[in-house]
């Protein structure tokens, strides 16, 4: 019967370590997977090429230095980042972007369930009133989260004024931290880029916005990457939260992400449940990799 277990890069390695010795055949396993695992070429050969070096430098052939090795060097690019999410301000206000299929709704939720859990307060703004469906998934996720909701008092309000009455509702009752959902997808992008530019400058006539998170599935790798560049150019981002890391298959999305955008990565999701999001900590994530 054939093996139906998922390719994992992780397992990946575990059999390339176990083996006695280096020689030209764990290099092409490590690159193809690598690969596979969607490191993108120009990172994997920038670390085959340095691990190269560094077996060469130590004159080993002990698969359990390269193991040793490609952790560290896991961990020293992942850090390079800082993964810290900047919610010191009073109200804190985090909009999140993407395009739409990602995730982004059920990313919400979760983030608010993880805020929860630090015991803070959160209120959520449903500012993508151009999908009902949306307001109400959110509404859903944000009640799964036990996070109060400030919706559109009509089909097709502006999504400034969400934005707006959300602050206002957090100012009134002292609510610590706000996430404002936006659309993914108009007509045109222009006229999206425009629309969070709105919002944002709304926003900031009442609190400055301590955050934007743009949410990243992991499946779609480098291809959503490039659907997602608009907003990486006119938006603002100062944090990616990446969705649907189940398992280590797509496990170089993680690093080829920060490196091509210069942007750090703060949360990452890896279920389906609400309580599936997390932080992001590159010497944990290096370390569950990598072995």
């Amino acid at each position: 019967m054939a093996d139906r277990t998922p390719w994992s890069l992780s397992g990946a390695l575990r059999g390339m370590f176990q083996k006695r010795t280096i020689d030209d055949e764990t290099w092409d396993d490590l690159e193809t997977a690598l690969l596979k695992a969607d490191f993108g070429p120009t990172v994997t050969e920038q670390v085959v090429d340095e691990l190269r070096a560094n077996v060469q430098r130590y004159n080993t052939t002990d698969p359990r230095d390269l193991q040793r090795m490609l952790r560290e060097t896991m961990e020293e690019r992942l850090s390079k980042y800082d993964p810290t999410l900047k919610l010191t301000e009073r109200p804190a206000v985090v909009l999140v972007v993407g395009v739409n299929g990602v995730g982004k709704t059920t990313t919400i939720g979760k983030f608010a369930r993880f805020l929860k859990t630090y015991q803070r307060t959160v209120v959520v703004g449903a500012a993508d009133t151009f999908r009902a469906a949306a307001v109400e998934q959110l509404a859903t996720w944000a009640e799964r989260a036990g996070a109060d909701i400030v919706r559109p008092q009509h089909e097709g309000q502006d999504p400034a004024s969400v934005a707006f009455q959300t602050i206002e509702r957090a100012k009134a009752n002292g609510t610590e931290i706000v996430i404002i959902d936006t659309a993914g997808r108009l007509q045109t992008k222009g006229g999206l880029m425009d629309e969070l530019g709105k919002i944002r400058r709304v926003i900031e006539k009442q609190a400055p916005v301590a955050e934007v998170l743009l949410v990243l599935d992991a499946t779609t790798g480098q291809n959503g990457l490039a659907q997602a560049d608009a907003f990486i150019q006119h938006a603002g981002v100062t944090g990616l939260v990446i969705t649907k890391l189940d398992g280590s298959a797509k496990a170089g999305f993680v690093l080829a992400v920060q490196e091509k955008t210069g942007i750090p990565i703060k949360l990452i999701g890896q279920g389906e449940g609400i309580n599936d999001l997390t932080g992001f900590t590159p010497h944990v994530f290096a370390q569950n990799l990598v072995g």
